[in-house]
């Protein structure tokens, strides 16, 4: 019986000293900052409602600069590329020819060089004459194409200007090819 009490007792000195625990936490007065008063609206005003705030055009964020016709040209007009000791042109240079004169028509203020490379083997004689025939394989495609011949100029740098410089097929294949260049 006396444990029963006990227990009894600890249950209500507990549930007490719980009771005085959670209730006595500290209301701040003061430390809230007041509520702004409503401003008064004047009398032909429209009551104000949420609305949803429309950027003019003036305050749009600034966008970035639009590509230079430098940049551009270099986006969009892509090298021919030229199996060994060949200068005809691959189905797969035609198409990306055809998509460099498509955007060669979009501006036709633009003057450009073909380039002639080779990859290093082969004597610089060799490799000189073979260049131009690259260059001039990918101008004749563009000009027949449309693009007016005054507009493009042809060089042969052979193996001169290499792109790639290991001795390994993936880098010759690198080297073979007409490259396009902007004239200022």
């Amino acid at each position: 019986m006396m444990k029963l009490g006990f227990n009894r007792i600890l249950l209500i000195a507990v549930v007490a000293i719980f009771g005085f625990v959670s209730g006595c936490h500290k209301h701040v007065a003061g430390n809230a900052a007041p509520a702004p008063a409503p401003q008064p609206q004047p009398a032909h005003a429209a009551p104000s409602s949420p609305s949803v705030a429309k950027a003019s055009p003036s305050e749009a964020p600034p966008s970035a600069p639009a590509p230079t016709l430098a940049q551009l040209f270099q986006m969009n007009v892509k090298d021919a590329f030229f199996d060994y000791d060949r200068s005809i042109l691959s189905a797969a240079d035609r198409s990306a020819l055809t998509q460099d004169a498509e955007f060669l028509r979009a501006h036709p203020e633009v003057r450009f060089t073909i380039e002639g490379h080779c990859d290093d083997r082969g004597s610089e004689e060799y490799n000189l004459g073979l260049g131009d025939r690259r260059a001039s394989a990918a101008k004749k495609y563009l000009v027949d194409l449309g693009i007016t011949d005054t507009r493009i100029q042809t060089t042969s740098y052979g193996k001169e200007r290499p792109f790639c410089t290991q001795d390994a097929e993936s880098c010759w294949s690198q080297n073979r090819r007409a490259h396009f260049d902007l004239m200022p």
